[in-house]
Parts: C-alpha cells; sequence; structure tokens
C-alpha cells in the first residue's frame, strides 16, 4: 500500500511561489495580448481593402464598408467566416478598434454621422490631404498639420495617424519582409491607443515606429522627407531623426 504524505510546510511555500510564478506568466493581461480584436473598417478601398486581408490573415473579426456594401460581398467571402460587408455605420458600430480609409474630404462629414460610434474607440485614420482632390479644406489641414486636423474631425476618438506615408500598392507587396521590415509611422496622444496601432501594424506585417504625439504627425505628411516612400524601420527613423 503506498501512503501519500501532505507536503511539508516549506514545500508547501515552494510550491506555492511556483504556483504564483505560473499564474504571472498567464495574467489576464498576457491573454488579453492575445485575443483577437473586432475591427471596423471604414473605407475598403486600395489601403482598407489590403489592411483587412492583413488583419483577417492575423485572425481577427472584421466589418468591411463602403458606401456600396454589396459590392464588397465577394472580398468578404474570400477573406473569411469572421468577415462580412456592411456600411460605414455598421463597422464603425462593431469595431472596438476602427480603420477610417477614406478621401480627406470625406473626413468632417464622416466624423458627424459616427461621432457616436467611434466616441472613446481606438480610431486608425489614414488620410492625406490633397486640394486637387479635396477642395480648401485640404490647404487648412496641411496648414495645422494632419494630426490635429484629423482629430478636429473625429472628436472622441483615441486617434492615431496610420499607413498615411508608405505607398498604397506596396503594402501589399512589402508586407512581411523576412529581413528588416517596413517601418509604419505612427502618431497619437492616447498611450493605449498606440499600442493597439503597434500590434496592428506588426501583424499586418510593418515594424511600428512612434513618432509621437498627434501634433507631430506633420514630420511624415504629404511633402515630408519620408512621404511616398516605402523606408525599414532603421531608415525611417534615421531620416526622422528618431535614433
Amino acid at each position: 500500500m503506498i501512503r501519500h504524505h501532505a507536503p511539508s510546510p516549506s514545500r508547501r511555500l515552494l510550491l506555492s511561489a511556483l504556483a504564483l510564478s505560473l499564474f504571472g506568466a498567464f495574467s489576464p493581461g498576457a491573454l488579453a495580448r492575445d485575443e483577437r480584436l473586432r475591427i471596423g473598417i471604414v473605407g475598403t478601398g486600395r489601403i482598407g481593402g489590403t489592411l483587412a486581408e492583413l488583419w483577417a490573415r492575423a485572425g481577427h473579426h472584421l466589418v468591411i464598408s463602403s458606401r456600396h456594401p454589396e459590392r464588397l460581398e465577394p472580398l468578404a467571402v474570400r477573406l473569411g467566416e469572421h468577415v462580412r460587408s456592411g456600411t460605414p455605420t455598421e463597422a464603425a458600430a462593431f469595431g472596438e478598434v476602427i480603420l477610417i480609409s477614406v478621401p480627406y474630404g470625406a473626413l468632417p462629414d464622416l466624423g458627424k454621422t459616427l461621432a457616436p460610434h467611434i466616441a472613446g474607440k481606438v480610431v486608425l485614420e489614414t488620410g492625406n490631404p490633397f486640394p486637387g482632390r479635396d477642395g480648401p479644406m485640404a490647404q487648412l489641414a496641411r496648414a495645422k498639420g494632419t494630426g490635429i486636423a484629423s482629430a478636429e474631425y473625429l472628436p472622441g476618438a483615441r486617434l492615431v495617424r496610420a499607413f498615411t506615408s508608405i505607398p498604397h500598392r506596396l503594402l501589399r507587396s512589402e508586407a512581411h519582409h523576412t529581413d528588416a521590415r517596413i517601418g509604419v509611422a505612427l502618431a497619437g496622444d492616447d498611450r493605449e491607443a498606440l499600442a493597439t496601432a503597434r500590434r496592428l501594424v506588426a501583424e499586418a506585417g510593418f515594424e511600428p515606429v512612434v513618432v509621437g504625439p498627434l501634433a507631430e504627425a506633420h514630420r511624415f505628411d504629404v511633402g515630408s522627407a519620408v512621404f511616398g516612400r516605402a523606408l525599414t524601420a532603421a531608415e525611417l527613423r534615421r531620416t526622422l531623426g528618431l535614433d
């Protein structure tokens, strides 16, 4: 007959310490970083559509949207069971994180329409103001800096400027480089929003480069030394003087 003896007090302390160390390794915070996100994509064009594909591959749940959501149904089917199409309002209501990727001139009206659905949420915004397309508001936005202007158009959002300087045509081809990854410049005032943006940039296959608060987003605006270039993260930091 085998007898099982109760562990000694010193052994119980050792086992308790081991249990605590294991619990720390698998704490709720650690698990949260592995959870899939609900992402609403407002504007599923050249940038939004590519990021939808990259984030769907990473396992996130998406609602992709445009003014004509029925046209996005084939893309939603192709991206898998965790992706569906909808209106911009449906996408914004669905997402705990929202990507807004529309022509910059649409931002003022869109911000008013989506205001109840973006308040307090992490919003990644990719638009760039071009006067020939967006009219006089583009000049004003460039003069202020797009980080400041976009925050005014999207009040209440935890805004991050992201995916604004890399050419859209290179987003797919440059994702997930096996050597030095392409850098994506980020600017935002909210620390947790920046952390979420960094995670999504990495999961899309790029390396996040935090430039600073929204007031510093002008450093990678149209006309800057890094705009329209697919630079490695090291090159991006060096060009922006972040090293």
